[in-house]
């Protein structure tokens, strides 16, 4: 029997109803509304088993609001990081603990591989013993008062249930068809491409290929595809932390002359092998974090790494990242070599230490901003540079028609995904001190995001 409280109302409806007024107070800014809401819901003398009903209620609408996310083309790590960004690291963790609530209910089959893999990202584990415990474990955990959970439930399930709708790039969880354990995505219908729209020149077979290789191969060979990218990003990443850690700025200047052209050959070489093997997969995509501060010209340094790699960038500005698509390999290799270029950037930024101008006021803020934009022109015509390089040395007259046949995928993608997308203007520079130190250490930085890659993945 369900116990009823003040007006004839169940324990369980003062308590959604209590958790709506909180939300509300939320949406209106009115913090003494909510303060006073959260103690409530927090405590209410005298009325039995009331932390108990009020716990099953946050749990129930936060899982509710997981769900929402996943619908409206949220991923995983996009709403742990965003959650950070809007509020605090504590609440970023009760959201991962919401969301392996939630992901424990679904099937393997049901779940994408690549949903998978952001959910061992994040840690999304059930670590506390039973469903109804986990609000007191949390508090243990957190060192907190049982106030501060449900203050932070409250503005979390206000921030889910507010989020912008975004174009998937991986179906979500249960969407039939997708399975996280064959490595593969089988299932009727058209190929499709990370909008759910049919991908130009797709498949209508009625069935999708492999991921992990091209029509007509094995499980096998296609794993051992699979297999050999991740071993070619293992070497890429163990050269950039290199490249990270020299004190030289000369050998890094060495490693770079040829590797941003192995990683186009590498990209050239997926490109023609699943061209000669009539592979008709299309683009994919994945979203890369763009943080303050100096978003702007770090934004322009993901765009230009991603053109130059047969890719394109969406910034999310308000959002804190950017939508990168293109096809899997070249994805990979935008997403490491960006992240190596910014870890350089930002070091060599940092070491060129604190500006004043002539009457001691700080210029440090417009000489970095400078500088990040400075290096993110300079990169981009290092990175075009040596893909041109790459794309003459591959040769054969079968090559650019496949590259722009690529090309024109992607594009057809984006727009697709972004019917109403406006390109935004640069922003202006002033510090021309600020550029100049760009440029130079752009000329120093060490594009080596695909080296080796050539001879590992072409044999002797």
């Amino acid at each position: 029997m369900r116990k009823t409280g003040r007006y004839g109302r169940t324990f369980e409806a003062s308590a959604a109803l209590a958790a709506d007024e909180a939300v509300r107070s939320l949406a209106r800014g009115d913090r003494a509304a909510f303060r006073r809401l959260v103690g409530e819901l927090a405590d209410r003398p005298g009325t039995p088993d009331w932390a108990a009903v009020t716990d099953r209620c946050l749990t129930d609408r936060l899982r509710h609001g997981i769900a929402s996310a996943w619908q409206r083309g949220w991923q995983p790590a996009d709403l742990v990081r965003f959650t950070t960004r809007r509020h605090t690291a504590r609440h970023a963790r009760l959201a991962t603990d919401a969301i392996a609530h939630e992901a424990r209910t679904y099937s393997p089959g049901a779940v994408d591989d690549r949903w998978t893999e952001q959910l061992a990202g994040i840690q999304a584990d059930v670590w506390w013993p039973d469903d109804g415990s986990h609000p007191s474990h949390w508090c243990r955990r957190e060192g907190a008062e049982r106030a501060t959970y449900v203050a932070c439930a409250i503005e979390l399930i206000h921030l889910l249930e507010t989020l912008p709708k975004l174009p998937p790039i991986t179906p979500p969880p249960g969407k039939p068809g997708y399975g996280a354990s064959s490595g593969s995505r089988s299932g009727a219908g058209n190929a499709r491409g990370p909008t759910g729209t049919s991908r130009p020149g797709g498949d209508t077979s009625g069935s999708r290929r492999a991921r992990s290789g091209p029509p007509g191969e094995s499980g096998i060979g296609g794993d051992r595809r699979a297999d050999l990218d991740q071993r070619i990003l293992g070497r890429v990443r163990a050269l950039l932390a290199k490249a990270e850690s020299t004190e030289f700025p000369e050998e890094a200047e060495a490693l770079s002359t040829r590797a941003q052209e192995l990683m186009a050959r590498h990209s050239i070489d997926h490109a023609l092998i699943a061209a000669e093997s009539g592979d008709m997969s299309g683009p994919d995509g994945r979203r890369i974090a763009v943080d303050s501060p100096y978003d702007a010209p770090k934004a322009v340094l993901l765009t230009v790494v991603a053109e130059a790699n047969h890719c394109r960038a969406i910034w999310h500005r308000e959002l804190g990242f950017s939508t990168v698509l293109g096809f899997p390999a070249d994805l990979a290799a935008v997403e490491v070599l960006f992240t190596s270029l910014l870890v350089q950037a930002t070091s060599a930024m940092v070491h060129a230490g604190p500006r004043r101008d002539a009457r001691g006021r700080s210029r440090t803020r417009s000489f970095r901003h400078a500088f990040l934009n400075a290096y993110a022109v300079r990169i981009g015509e290092r990175l075009r540079g040596a893909a041109d390089r790459a794309a003459a040395g591959a040769g054969g007259k079968d090559l650019l028609p496949v590259l722009a046949a690529r090309d024109q995928a992607v594009d057809q993608a984006v727009d697709t995904m972004f019917p109403d997308l406006a390109k935004g203007r640069a922003g202006s520079v002033s510090n021309y001190e600020g550029w100049v130190a760009g440029r130079a250490a752009a000329d120093l930085a060490s594009l080596n995001g695909r080296s080796e890659v050539t001879g590992a993945f072409r044999g002797p």
